[in-house]
């Protein structure tokens, strides 16, 4: 059974990590059991939307086939945003030297920056951010207007929402697309999204290509 491990920073928004948590936890309703954890520097990290949540301190031991989420937080900045340990940036480094994947959800993308995964690699983060992962990250290769890239075992997705396309992506090329498309169908969720769908689509335009009203 495939590892998962979410690292819960302060400040962790919710439908950042609940959303992929959800997909991966949903493909064993399909055959595809996952196991969650949850890690952090404390035993008990509060959400941005102030949801306290539990962690554990000890990383479980993982394999290449595991993955690691570090899930975004509320920042208006990523320079104002929640200090990570050198601990997790080691792990992270790790897991990934190890043949592991690593991937991030909207600010998270920070930390695989922190950690040197994003040199030479093409990434991406929410649209708000993506100036500033470039700025504070020389070496990366920011995708813009995109909402999720993959390179060398590296996944970042734009934010948010986007976290279940990502781990949609993910479902899709370990298990094939049936899989993705029975969990996205069991989550009531638009048909799983392509990376390559621009962020600004999500900007006031309906799923269905119009602006009709909802309420009757």
């Amino acid at each position: 059974m495939s590892h998962v491990v979410f690292v819960l920073v302060p400040g962790v928004h919710l439908l950042d990590l609940a959303g992929p948590a959800q997909v991966f936890s949903m493909a064993g309703d399909f055959g595809q059991p996952y196991r969650l954890s949850y890690v952090a520097d404390q035993e008990q990290v509060c959400s941005a939307q102030g949801l306290p949540l539990a962690a554990h301190t000890k990383w479980p031991e993982l394999s290449a086939d595991d993955l690691v989420v570090v899930p975004g937080w509320r920042a208006s900045t990523l320079r104002g945003g929640p200090e990570l340990s050198r601990y997790v940036l080691e792990r992270l480094r790790a897991h990934h030297t190890a043949g592991g994947a690593v991937a991030s959800v909207c600010a998270g993308a920070e930390a695989l920056g922190r950690a040197g995964l994003l040199d030479g690699r093409r990434c991406t983060t929410h649209h708000h951010l993506q100036d500033e992962l470039a700025a504070r990250h020389p070496r990366a290769i920011v995708v813009r207007d995109v909402l999720f890239t993959t390179d060398d075992r590296v996944v970042t997705s734009a934010g948010i929402a986007s976290g279940i396309d990502l781990a949609l992506h993910l479902l899709a090329v370990r298990h094939g697309p049936a899989l993705a498309a029975q969990v996205a169908r069991d989550m009531v969720v638009y048909a799983r999204r392509n990376g390559h769908e621009p962020q600004a689509s999500a900007n006031g335009v309906s799923r269905s290509g119009s602006a009709r009203s909802l309420v009757t």
